[in-house]
């Protein structure tokens, strides 16, 4: 019989708290390195460090914290039930609140922020919360089924009618970034603005509609108290690790080597389709193995660092400019592969340990502190009583 679940969703916040290395993991190499999304390779590129990062973590864990976020939305609805509060009023607070932070931390610190279209595809999930679970389950593969085969027979036109990559002026491009990210903080602010732009065409058009359709199966889970009662949903659970894992294992292959093989052609494209289509898989087959893995004294762990999920992804970003950019010691290109996947592992550790340390003090992260005054239209207190502390 697994523990028992205390008020708080143990196994919520240890979900969050694994996506977050995840999320650490694909976001480091856009500090890191120029050559990032660049459609060229990187000549001092680790091949199997690349691989590893495209095939496991790459496009599967921002779909896992969507998958959260829609879950936590019915968090909300009953919170808001709770205190008798009228619940649109509070979830449009909270996304505005959200959009502040994700502009911020877009101009500041990282241009690939998620939070802002967090904030923007929450409103579509407010506009839907009256829609049933199963409706809500159905309209989610539809997208998923949708981006995908639309982004395959993209990549199958592209490859059909290839358009040869500009080698020197996607270098050109390298050298600026890393000139930037070398230079000044009012240099790296310039090129996150210069970035923006192509970074907002990545989500709208590639991650945008997978992140609605985790939304709307996190926003199903949530009804069905999925987390709250996995032992009542192992077929599920049993066909996502016989099925849905090995699927989204062979996409994830194909994936990797395409990505790290042939940047910026036909291929990657055709990649994107596939990854679209089996990445969501792959997913939920993480979700089930964690869940199983949660059922011991390994969620105490994780949880800690997903109850501030929102301060440690912004510490994160912090963290790796102060490391890469002019913020700090701009080192930016000039890492190891090996060295930089060693520090998302030295970044984490630390924030699994800081975490635990916070709350044994506090009730909230600081952002986390700040949004919920944003969305109850009041101050919470913040400091957790004695009588509650470890």
């Amino acid at each position: 019989m697994p523990v028992a679940t205390p008020s708080r969703l143990v196994r919520l916040d240890a979900l969050r708290g694994f996506a977050l290395v995840g999320i650490l993991a694909v976001n480091v190499w856009a500090f890191a390195t120029g050559y990032y999304g660049s459609g060229i390779a990187d000549p001092a590129g680790d091949p199997v460090v690349q691989f590893a990062v495209s095939m496991f973590v790459e496009t599967k864990f921002y779909l896992l914290f969507s998958f959260l976020f829609g879950y936590s939305f019915t968090l909300q609805m009953d919170a808001a039930a709770r205190a008798d509060a009228a619940f649109r009023p509070r979830m449009l607070r909270r996304h505005l609140g959200l959009a502040v932070i994700g502009v911020a931390h877009a101009v500041l610190l990282f241009p690939g922020d998620i939070l802002t279209t967090y904030a923007v595809l929450g409103l579509v999930l407010l506009a839907l919360r009256d829609i049933s679970a199963r409706r809500a389950v159905w309209l989610a593969i539809g997208l998923l089924l949708a981006s995908g085969v639309l982004w395959t027979l993209l990549g199958v036109l592209d490859l059909l009618t290839p358009t040869p990559v500009d080698g020197a002026a996607a270098a050109a491009r390298v050298a600026e970034t890393v000139a930037a990210y070398q230079g000044t903080p009012a240099t790296v602010v310039a090129e996150h603005l210069r970035q923006l732009p192509s970074t907002l065409a990545l989500v709208v058009f590639v991650q945008a509609p997978s992140a609605l359709a985790m939304f709307l199966l996190g926003f199903a889970a949530g009804k069905r108290q999925v987390l709250a009662e996995p032992w009542r949903h192992r077929t599920l659970w049993t066909w996502l690790l016989r099925a849905g894992l090995p699927i989204g294992l062979v996409g994830a292959a194909f994936y990797a080597y395409l990505t790290v093989h042939h940047p910026g052609s036909g291929a990657q494209t055709l990649a994107i389709g596939v990854t679209l289509l089996t990445a969501p898989l792959l997913t939920g087959g993480y979700v089930a193995a964690l869940l199983r893995l949660f059922e011991t004294r390994a969620a105490t762990v994780f949880a800690p660092v997903g109850r501030v999920a929102l301060s440690n992804y912004i510490l994160q970003s912090v963290i790796l400019s102060l490391v890469f950019t002019a913020y700090g010691l701009g080192l930016v290109g000039k890492l190891p592969y090996a060295a930089v996947a060693g520090l998302v592992v030295v970044i984490y550790a630390i924030q699994l340990a800081l975490s635990a340390l916070w709350l044994r003090s506090h009730r909230y992260g600081p952002l986390e502190w700040l949004l919920r005054a944003v969305t109850t239209g009041a101050r919470p207190a913040a400091a957790r009583p004695p009588a509650l502390r470890p």
